[in-house]
């Protein structure tokens, strides 16, 4: 069976059995017999889901990291793996990440004798919730790595295409919570009450100007209301309304005076119509800031891996990839998947032919980083 067969394969047994963060058991398991039929040792870091593999020999280590957790979505891609596990699915290519990796794994064992360091592969969970770098590093995944590279696959570039930056790339993430708590009433005496409804309409809208009218244009940011929970009858005014949603910026600056500005108009709101607002911020990862050298490094590794390169756009999404490069030089790369539908859509679904170019891509730039530490 051909390198491709084989990890296409293994992509499709990992889509039909999705897992959620931090349940990624039977993954792991999937991912650990792969890598012990191929004679690829397993580090014996403390993990409850996930793994780390390394190849080679030497004092210079470089790693490559792909993410192996699922989203709560039920999928209803057309395809004839479909997830077997009810309203789960890898909806954002995880299992594609995991796949690519797993065949520059295979590859670099064929050639470990010519490797002049260890390459470090990490088989990480959790990184839709955001928590998962933190426990590899914990673990001591990344101790004495020297540069760190990852990949998300892209559905708007077709396949055969690679995009980076060095710099910014992926956004800052934070999510917030608006409780607005004010005065239950009949719905025919609302003069008795202080409607939680029309005070959290009214928040949502003076909202949306804080990104368009007090942050400067040439500066990245979305604040969004995802979410407004309240009520659960036709003639009562309810008690309490809440909201949340979620702020990306790409420069600490612009969040922190974001994030003020939300607190004052919350704060404003309260005192005005006299009602108590609490606003809950829960900090996801920070911006991914890729290294400006080794960004350079991997575009010139994909041309002369036949990639078509493109200088990417900045990113409004969250990717914790970025907890390893606070640490640790390196790059995130995105290669094209060509998928109808974007990321974390029940649709979703990339084309396979990305991957073993993929794997092909990731040993040679593990490779080339060993001259370049």
């Amino acid at each position: 069976m051909s390198l491709a067969s084989t990890l296409i394969g293994w992509r499709r047994e990992l889509h039909q059995h999705p897992e959620l963060s931090l349940q990624e058991v039977a993954t792991t398991a999937r991912i650990r017999d792969w890598l012990h039929a191929a004679d690829v040792n397993i580090l014996p870091f403390e993990l409850n889901t996930g793994l780390v593999a390394e190849i080679g020999r030497g004092d210079d280590i470089v790693a490559l990291r792909a993410d192996i957790d699922a989203l709560p979505i039920e999928e209803n891609a057309d395809v004839a793996f479909r997830s077997v596990t009810p309203g789960v699915m890898h909806a954002c290519g995880h299992d594609v990440h995991t796949s690519v990796m797993l065949g520059a794994a295979l590859l670099l064992k064929q050639q470990e004798s010519a490797l002049p360091g260890r390459v470090r592969i990490l088989f990480q969970p959790a990184e839709e919730n955001f928590g998962g770098a933190k426990a590899l590093i914990r673990a001591g995944a990344l101790q004495n790595v020297a540069a760190i590279f990852g990949m998300h696959n892209e559905p708007g570039l077709p396949v055969g295409e690679f995009a980076t930056r060095g710099g910014a790339f992926y956004a800052n993430v934070d999510r917030v919570v608006l409780r607005v708590h004010g005065k239950g009433a009949h719905a025919a005496r609302p003069h008795e009450g202080k409607d939680a409804i029309l005070l959290a309409s009214q928040l949502v809208t003076v909202l949306q100007g804080v990104a368009s009218r007090e942050v400067n244009t040439l500066d990245s940011v979305v604040l969004s209301v995802t979410r407004i929970q309240g009520g659960n009858t036709w003639n009562v005014l309810p008690e309490s309304v809440e909201l949340e949603g979620t702020l990306r910026t790409h420069r600490t600056v612009v969040q922190q005076q974001v994030k003020s500005r939300v607190n004052d108009i919350a704060a404003g709101f309260a005192h005005a119509f006299g009602v108590q607002i609490d606003v809950i911020w829960h900090a996801g990862p920070t911006a991914l800031v890729n290294d400006s050298r080794w960004a350079e490094i991997a575009t010139e590794v994909a041309k002369t891996s036949g990639y078509t390169t493109h200088y990417a756009d900045l990113h409004m999404g969250g990717e914790d990839f970025a907890v390893y490069l606070q640490n640790t030089p390196g790059v995130f790369v995105s290669i094209g998947s060509a998928s109808e539908y974007g990321l974390h859509h029940p649709g979703f679904n990339p084309d396979e032919r990305l991957i073993e170019p993929a794997a092909q891509y990731f040993t040679h730039l593990a490779k080339t980083a060993f001259t370049h530490l």
